[in-house]
């Protein structure tokens, strides 16, 4: 692993693509557990999103570890850190979904909620786009318009969970099932979120050091 090389000089951009594919290895995982719903293997995929989420958890700390040895990092340590940490939230809050899932025993997807999967699995594929752009941000100018890009996939999110949200209430008069549903498209929600967060500090830290 990159983080465990003491010899070379250790590359935190590279760090923070390394911690956005972790994210993304999440995403994929969601889309697949909500375009091919099978509850029989759902406790495996949950299994599976935490073995994602605590590797991305140790790779995390290999990197404060090294920051904590760090001479001259190339960013302010709390930025650093923070960015760390919010990446690194994403993939928290795409695990707490499978988890819910798992948790409230569901046995069937609506379609529309489905749907988020690939929502959700766009803004990852948006995030990592900017983090991988993000180490010439000094003299690019490719690396605003994969933030702009995040940034309305989130909306895409925010939409699709109105959507789903009225629908839901419409049509369910169970208000137990009800209930479960709010806190699963809330989690699906908190996903986009995570990922625009991402993206605005990537914006943040930019403008600051350029």
């Amino acid at each position: 692993m990159i983080l465990k090389s003491e010899t070379k000089k250790f590359c935190y951009f590279q760090a923070f693509i390394q911690l956005s594919q972790f994210s993304l290895q999440a995403a994929e995982l969601l889309h697949a557990v909500l375009q091919e719903f099978v509850p029989a293997v759902l406790k495996q995929q949950a299994t599976e999103i935490q073995q994602i989420e605590q590797a991305a958890d140790e790779y995390r700390h290999e990197l404060l570890n090294r920051l904590a040895r760090e001479f001259l990092p190339p960013l302010e340590r709390a930025d650093i850190i923070r960015l760390a940490d919010e990446i690194d939230d994403v993939t928290d809050a795409i695990e707490n979904v499978i988890i819910n899932l798992h948790i409230f025993n569901v046995q069937k997807i609506p379609g529309e909620i489905a749907a988020f999967g690939q929502v959700v699995k766009d803004c990852c594929q948006a995030v990592t786009a900017a983090v991988k752009e993000f180490e010439n941000f000094r003299k690019t100018k490719a690396l605003q318009a994969k933030i702009v890009e995040v940034n309305r996939l989130e909306e895409v999110g925010d939409r699709l969970y109105r959507q789903c949200m009225q629908k839901l209430i419409q049509n369910n008069k169970d208000p137990f099932a009800l209930v479960i549903w709010k806190e699963i498209l809330a989690g699906l929600e908190a996903c986009c979120n995570a990922c625009e967060t991402v993206a605005d500090d990537l914006t943040a830290i930019a403008l600051i050091n350029s």
